[in-house]
């Protein structure tokens, strides 16, 4: 090509480069150092609940006090305040006024999984297992034949809140059984979606009985006196508590150059991580306050107390409003969110559902989606063109790694993000985030590269004037 060719292409043309061809040495080192963080806080926080404890231990140690309606503020102040313990929220107040508006990241940090139901214990032919309701939008067949882990609270009557934790470290683990391949013919005619069934994804307990022989329920027996010698409830204190079934495997890296990182719950910790950390490491106050915001219920439509769509966050900047006596729709109107959300990553094992050139690519960095939603932009909030340019200037100037990204082929399915209920407070919004392998299966990948420009891009944009 004559450099004539080449200075005319460069001036008006796009050439995206991988990311590894733009970092040097010293932020490669950065960059694994960072992901060491966020594997151990994978490793920590694998429901909603762990998440928060995790989040609010690490603000703690840097400075974070819980919020209190009507206290002072100042700029440099660090603030959080916890939703029922599902969801938390933090803030960096800024050298601006609120009524300058704020730079928020909104994640979620719940994702797909089995949850018990109220009634989940029973025996059958002398084996005793657990019945679940799935959590969010699975692929039913993974979930067969893996070790799992049980984690989450009972709730007593008389309002004591038991923590469980079952099959973690050298625990016994819990398993989902398979029919096997020599008497598997008619199942496997079945289409993939349907050859296991959500009332078929019951968890194995155990199969030793106590008692004499031919009494009842013995298996179950057993298993609940385990239960009730570990944590002392009983088989009625199922009814209000919240145990999710989760993979007990802990983040790895993966391949021969430990460019990529496997685990469970990439969806959305990766970005609710990121957004988090990239709040620790600010060291100096930001002009405008920076808030992170990390929800629950993302994966069945952000709905529940808990959830985007609650009124807690317009609570919780209302209350910081209150401080400056700065309205919260004057504050809305100039604020800004990033929604740090996952997006698929191209998959070239599978590359017929995939819009190869405007699919997200693994180790291109984050990914910006203008758009979520499905067939004609259903359920997205759609962020316009100065919306877009603002952020690509954030990052450029922060030489973060990014490029543009949709789900998928347009009419080949789609996704959401909490988005839309940011954009519909009047916040001008736009999604981010890690692309990611194997979206929604127990076991999930990402690169490294991508999780660290993430971080990188919610540092900017807290950073943002």
């Amino acid at each position: 090509m004559s450099e004539e060719m080449k200075t005319r292409k460069e001036k008006v043309l796009s050439s995206p480069k991988n990311g590894y061809d733009r970092m040097d040495c010293g932020e490669r080192e950065a960059m694994e150092r960072y992901c060491t963080l966020y594997k151990d806080f994978l490793n920590k926080g694998k429901t909603e609940r762990l998440c928060v404890k995790e989040a609010v231990a690490l603000a703690e140690a840097k400075g974070f006090v819980p919020f209190r309606r009507g206290m002072e503020l100042k700029a440099g102040d660090k603030v959080y305040t916890v939703n029922r313990a599902k969801s938390v929220m933090f803030a960096v107040i800024g050298s601006k006024s609120l009524a300058e508006g704020v730079q928020i990241t909104a994640s979620h940090i719940d994702s797909p999984r089995l949850d018990l139901k109220p009634t989940p214990l029973y025996e059958d032919d002398e084996m005793a297992y657990f019945k679940t309701h799935y959590y969010g939008g699975i692929r039913k067949y993974q979930w067969v034949t893996i070790p799992l882990e049980m984690r989450g609270v009972v709730a007593l009557k008389d309002g004591t809140v038991v923590d469980v934790a079952l099959g973690v470290g050298d625990e016994p683990k819990f398993v989902i059984t398979d029919l096997l391949p020599h008497l598997g013919g008619e199942q496997g005619k079945k289409p993939l979606n349907e050859a296991i069934t959500g009332e078929g994804l019951n968890v194995l307990l155990g199969s030793c009985p106590v008692g004499e022989a031919g009494e009842s329920d013995r298996i179950k027996l057993h298993v609940m006196e385990k239960l009730n010698e570990k944590y002392g409830i009983t088989e009625a204190d199922f009814i209000s508590a919240e145990i999710e079934v989760v993979p007990a495997a802990n983040a790895t890296d993966i391949g021969l150059d430990a460019s990529l990182i496997g685990a469970y719950g990439h969806d959305d910790r990766v970005c609710g991580f990121a957004a988090l950390q990239a709040m620790l490491d600010m060291d100096t106050v930001p002009a405008k306050t920076a808030v992170c915001m990390l929800a629950d219920k993302e994966e069945i439509g952000s709905m529940g107390v808990t959830g985007m769509q609650s009124a807690a966050f317009d609570t919780f900047i209302n209350d910081l409003c209150d401080t400056q006596n700065v309205p919260l729709r004057v504050c809305y109107e100039k604020a800004f969110c990033l929604s740090t959300d996952v997006t698929a990553a191209y998959d070239p094992m599978y590359a017929d559902v995939y819009e190869k050139r405007n699919s997200a690519h693994i180790n291109y960095g984050v990914g910006l989606a203008k758009y979520t939603g499905a067939r004609g932009k259903g359920g997205s909030s759609d962020a316009n063109a100065e919306t877009v340019a603002y952020v690509r200037r954030i990052l450029d100037e922060k030489d973060v790694v990014w490029q543009m990204a949709e789900l998928g082929k347009i009419d080949a399915g789609g996704g959401g993000t909490v988005a839309q209920y940011m954009a519909n407070r009047n916040i001008a919004t736009l999604d981010a985030g890690v692309p990611v392998l194997s979206m929604h299966a127990p076991f999930e990948v990402v690169s490294k590269l991508d999780c660290y420009m993430t971080y990188k891009g919610c540092k900017a944009v807290y950073e943002a004037e």
